[in-house]
């Protein structure tokens, strides 16, 4: 985690992704192919302060109401959210690997059953950049960093 201190307390910034009632199913998806790690996951069934009715649908009991992954050394937070449809717009997670051949292959992961913006190709920043949004709907940009001047 990349944090500063300020009067003491650790602040950092971390993207949190409510993924609609599909959270389990992302979790699995980014440890099988991203080799994310999960930490503590919480249910909603496990919440020690109940919300007030009808905030939380019928049936969510067993939903993820917070966990905490990491892909790479990155924390990203997560939970199903309260029922809303996913809306991952202005935003991208960027995805900084070693090697091109690295970058297509963590590319076609994300893109299979996803939707690629830009294919990978050679930038002027990049050897070898591309976007795609996943079967989840979060658009991710991938690279190999370029030589630093």
């Amino acid at each position: 985690m990349n944090a500063t201190k300020k009067d003491g307390i650790s602040q950092s910034i971390e993207p949190y992704l409510f993924f609609g009632g599909r959270c389990e199913e992302a979790l699995e998806f980014y440890k099988s192919e991203l080799d994310a790690q999960v930490g503590a996951v919480m249910r909603f069934r496990d919440n020690p302060e109940p919300p007030p009715p009808g905030v939380v649908p019928p049936g969510f009991e067993d939903k993820i109401m917070h966990c905490v992954f990491r892909i790479r050394g990155t924390a990203i937070m997560a939970s199903d959210g309260c029922g809303e449809e996913p809306g991952f717009k202005g935003f991208s997670l960027t995805l900084s690997v070693p090697s091109e051949k690295e970058a297509a292959r963590v590319f076609g992961l994300l893109s299979n059953g996803g939707q690629v913006q830009m294919p990978l190709k050679k930038t002027f920043w990049s050897p070898c950049f591309g976007m795609v949004t996943d079967r989840f709907g979060v658009s991710w940009m991938v690279m190999v960093p370029g030589e630093e001047a």
